[in-house]
């Protein structure tokens, strides 16, 4: 390396394996450690230690960008702060009644999550201020000494501040703030005219108070990692795909809930993109869980009605489908004689049976001894797998299959049904964010990575009926890779409420100077991250309705010259029809600033003498198919050259992954190294 350059590392937990890439001298380096879940910095510290030491630096000169898990796992294992919320009197119960609309329709059990704050901790001060900003009820100075008293009583760990309608007038919310930092000095405070100023009062307070509850743990674990890296060299992704910095984070870290899976679609949009697809369907399969996303055209679809947990979060998100299935997922026979596969996982502790540690019978375990793996250990070795251990669990699993069905099941009958069972689970979810948003996947690419996403990847895409399967290089490690590509990102909004009517200038103008404001609020927080004016992008749309709609399309803002006839074409577009005699409401407007961090140059393997020429397998292996047992071709990843093409059915083994390529299917690689499987 070279005196003087820069390192930069790409971090991403699993619940399994904690990836890691460094970038310096225009090569990029994949390595993996396990996770430790009790406290994640650790494996990190380990990491980033072995990254600095190959760098030839030292720690606290590298330049880390991560995606963590902490906020997912605190809200699904409700293991965050105790929170208190402060809100408008009579609004106390707001995160309780929520909306109208159940989470399963049909499921006569369902049953609302509790709210993350308890009742005990729900104040309510005496105010109002009016949907149009003006005051009803002023805020006194007896009432903000009354909340202050209360809370002191209370000792919360964490305190969410959201008032009716504050968005519109913050000043009683900034009264409050202000009381309050005074008075409990050291407890975070999360306030809604500063996290999300638009309306909605259930989305924008459970949205405040997620980030109330996240914010200790957040700020906790974020101190731990900046004992290692120093001050503005440490990054976190968000969950609408660009970085913040380590200190924003914490003070928002309801903006990070799903910043490791936003990773991976970052980093396989660019693959894709760089290999000349547009629309594709991302498949990250982990330890743990696997998340599904649709790009569209090239671009992010982003979202402001996400649901973590079963709470609404209402800050802009990459629309990503996750469900409980990896390579860790545990199989089992329930009450019913059924065969189960997930939602709980082995993690990293334990781990799967043939990591050793336990006899848990996983995903892991079933693709082992139907022979996948191509004879191979994982990590190139550095990872030896317990073939017998794997092999044991399994036959525990086929007892308990055989009592259940009343017939013999053995255990490579019952590996083969635990690999049908998860690939239904998955498929479901593909079928989520493609076919039943009316969009046809069988004129898109599958861009696979995680570590267990290319052993069952190419099942998945033939019975979605999608022609090609794209492989990037080092797919195991895609999310790391993905939170280095990641601008790092601002995202301000302002609530606005305007009907577009005659007077068409007055109110592009008040359009206009929501953005201005906004624009100038980025443009200064990008500064002080080290963006120049020229390292900037500033996108601007809007949040539109027809009148009388519960919901809006964000369309981005020309100036307002062609807005209604741009926003039927998209209402048209996106619904089937477009209302047009109806009138049109400009619900909010919406600022996403991005700072351009530096690009990485994509390494291109070495040419093969002929682009058409067949490349020698490094063995053969007896691999299980659901028609039989047959040897195949194992090929090494780092040996194949750009444009070699593989004999198939084949293994394909490399440092962070293992992909299976069935019978029927063509497979070579393309002038960048990405794997291709044709269907």
């Amino acid at each position: 390396m070279k005196k003087g350059e820069r390192v930069r590392v790409g971090v991403d937990t699993g619940g399994t394996f904690t990836d890691f890439v460094h970038h310096a001298g225009g090569r990029a380096r994949v390595f993996k450690v396990p996770s430790t879940p009790d406290d994640p910095s650790r494996a990190i510290a380990e990491g980033l230690r072995r990254a600095a030491m190959e760098a030839g630096v030292r720690v606290r000169d590298l330049e880390v960008v991560h995606g963590t898990t902490v906020g997912t796992n605190a809200l699904l294992e409700r293991k965050g702060a105790r929170a208190a919320l402060v809100t408008t009197e009579g609004f106390e119960d707001v995160l309780v009644i929520g909306r109208q609309a159940r989470g399963s329709l049909y499921d006569l059990d369902w049953t609302r999550p509790a709210p993350l704050v308890e009742d005990a901790l729900r104040f309510g001060v005496r105010e109002r201020v009016a949907a149009d900003g003006s005051v009803v009820e002023e805020l006194t100075d007896e009432e903000v000494e009354s909340l202050v008293k209360k809370l002191k009583r209370a000792r919360p760990e964490s305190i969410a501040v959201c008032l009716l309608f504050s968005f519109t007038h913050p000043e009683h919310e900034r009264r409050i703030e202000r009381a309050l930092a005074e008075a409990l000095e050291g407890v975070p405070l999360s306030v809604s005219h500063r996290i999300l100023p638009e309306y909605r009062e259930f989305e924008r307070t459970s949205t405040v108070a997620i980030n109330a509850y996240l914010q200790p743990l957040m700020g906790t674990y974020l101190g731990r990692l900046g004992a290692h890296v120093a001050g503005r060299r440490l990054r976190v992704m968000q969950s609408s795909g660009g970085s913040i910095s380590a200190r924003a984070a914490a003070e928002e870290p309801v903006r990070t809930i799903l910043s490791g899976p936003a990773g991976g679609v970052v980093g396989a949009a660019h693959a894709a993109g760089a290999a000349g697809f547009e629309d594709v369907i991302t498949f990250d399969m982990g330890g743990t869980s696997t998340d599904v996303a649709l790009v569209a055209g090239g671009r992010l679809k982003l979202t402001n009605e996400a649901s973590v947990a079963g709470l609404p979060v209402a800050v802009p998100v990459l629309d990503i489908h996750t469900v409980g299935a990896g390579g860790g997922s545990i199989a089992r026979v329930d009450a019913g004689g059924s065969l189960r596969v997930g939602p709980e996982s082995a993690g990293a502790v334990p781990g799967p049976a043939c990591y050793g540690r336990s006899d848990l019978p996983t995903v892991t375990d079933a693709n082992l001894v139907l022979g996948r793996f191509g004879g191979a250990d994982l990590l190139g070795g550095e990872f030896e797998l317990d073939e017998s251990r794997a092999v044991g669990a399994l036959s525990k699993l086929a007892r308990a299959m055989s009592a259940a069905g009343g017939r013999a099941v053995s255990a490579t009958e019952a590996a083969l049904g635990v690999v049908r069972v998860v690939n239904a689970g998955m498929e479901r979810a593909l079928r989520a964010v493609s076919v039943e948003r009316g969009f046809d996947p069988r004129g898109c690419a599958l861009v696979t990575f995680g570590g267990a996403g290319g052993l069952h990847a190419v099942e998945l895409a033939r019975h979605l009926r999608v022609p090609r399967v794209l492989v990037p290089r080092a797919p195991g490690a895609l999310s790391a890779l993905g939170c280095l590509r990641a601008d790092v990102l601002k995202s301000l909004s302002r609530t606005l409420m305007l009907e577009v009517g005659s007077d068409a200038k007055a109110q592009a103008a008040r359009v206009e100077r929501a953005f201005g404001e906004m624009e100038r609020e980025a443009r200064s927080a990008l500064k002080r991250e080290g963006f120049s004016d020229e390292r900037q992008r500033h996108e601007r749309t809007i949040a539109a309705r027809y009148a009388g709609q519960s919901f809006e399309l964000e369309i981005g803002w020309d100036g307002g010259r062609r807005l209604v006839e741009r926003f039927h074409q998209e209402h048209e577009a996106r619904y089937g029809y477009a209302q047009t005699a109806a009138s049109i409401e400009v619900v909010s407007a919406r600022l996403r600033s991005s700072g351009l961090v530096e690009g990485l140059k994509d390494e291109r393997p070495r040419r093969s003498a002929s682009a058409s020429s067949n490349v020698k397998p490094q063995r053969t292996a007896r691999v299980h198919f659901d028609e039989g047992a047959r040897h195949v071709d194992v090929y090494r990843r780092e040996e194949l050259p750009a444009g070699a093409r593989l004999r198939t059915p084949c293994v394909v083994t490399e440092y962070s992954s293992t992909t299976l390529v069935p019978a029927g299917s063509r497979a070579f690689t393309d002038r960048l190294g990405n794997l291709v499987i044709e269907l």
